[in-house]
């Protein structure tokens, strides 16, 4: 014989019992044992319809008191799923909200990484430069060695004009003495001829 599955027996429960919980029935039971009762003839008859009564009676107020059992039960599980349900919520918004505030974090931390960047590529460039004390030190010596300059400068111009000076005083030197053996020449010339003369006239 073949194995029997879940399915067929629910199937046959509930064509037994009607809806399943099987009070219907019951309630049926105890109707036509009350109207057996009624009807009844003899004492023990109605005896035994009695207790059959009362029986039939307790397992409905048996199952009735399982039915109310099974609801308070549904009762507490659906209050606690309905906490269970406001703590996912809360834990769903508060995780939304951390979400929010990683989100912000993260943005804060690549804006802080893109400053510090841009703050090492600029202090590369500063580096690149003398500072401020140096450039002042460099410039201090620039000043120094171009009023040096200046000095000398001055002090060839100075040289420079007393040479010109010394060198026109040569040349008007030169100059005279120039005339001066030119006018000498002249004079010896003028001597000379007379001279010849005065030796012509002698032998004549």
């Amino acid at each position: 014989m073949g194995s029997v599955t879940d399915d067929e027996v629910i199937r046959k429960r509930l064509l037994i019992d009607g809806d399943g919980a099987g009070d219907d029935r019951r309630i049926n039971v105890l109707l036509k044992s009350f109207i057996k009762w009624c009807n009844s003839g003899s004492q023990e008859d109605g005896y035994t319809q009695y207790q059959r009564m009362l029986g039939t009676l307790g397992q409905c107020e048996f199952s009735m008191g399982k039915t109310l059992l099974v609801y308070d039960m549904n009762l507490k599980e659906m209050e606690n799923y309905e906490e269970i349900y406001t703590e996912i919520g809360q834990n769903l918004t508060a995780a939304h909200e951390k979400i929010a505030e990683c989100k912000k974090e993260i943005l804060q931390a690549k804006r802080i990484r893109k400053n510090r960047q841009e703050y090492d590529a600029l202090a590369k460039v500063i580096q690149q430069h003398p500072d401020r004390h140096d450039t002042l030190k460099q410039l201090e010596s620039l000043d120094k060695e171009l009023q040096h300059l200046s000095q000398i400068k001055e002090n060839v111009e100075d040289k420079l004009e007393l040479r010109k000076k010394q060198f026109h005083v040569l040349l008007s030197t030169i100059q005279e003495l120039q005339q001066t053996l030119e006018n000498d020449e002249k004079f010896s010339d003028a001597d000379e001829q007379q001279e010849n003369q005065m030796e012509t006239e002698n032998g004549h």
